[in-house]
């Protein structure tokens, strides 16, 4: 096994995934709770972007918390699924020694 053939490769896919991360990180995963009246939107680095609840919920505050926590874990799943099925196309669906923080 050629070394510096292995270390060329790992820049290559290092360098492949530093541009994944960024193009993930301008995406936008959207969810919804409670039927749409809660929606969250966060970017491909999991932070959101957008809160919207629907004004007629907004007596009941247990339930617009509950509703917001669902919103926001679920738009997160997304970004973290879409993250991982592209990171496994930089990969080529190798498993790597270390988990990524998504």
């Amino acid at each position: 096994m050629d070394i510096f053939k292995m270390l060329g490769q790992f820049k290559d896919m290092q360098a492949r995934m530093q541009s994944m991360q960024e193009e993930m990180g301008q995406k936008t995963f959207s969810a919804l709770a409670g039927g749409g009246m809660v929606s969250a939107d966060v970017d491909g680095k999991m932070q959101l972007k957008r809160l919207r609840i629907d004004p007629s919920i907004m007596s009941d505050k247990d339930m617009v918390e509950e509703l917001i926590v669902v919103a926001v874990a679920e738009a997160q799943k997304k970004a973290a699924e879409a993250m991982q099925m592209e990171l496994s196309k930089v990969t080529g669906g190798m498993e790597l020694p270390f988990k990524l923080p998504f």
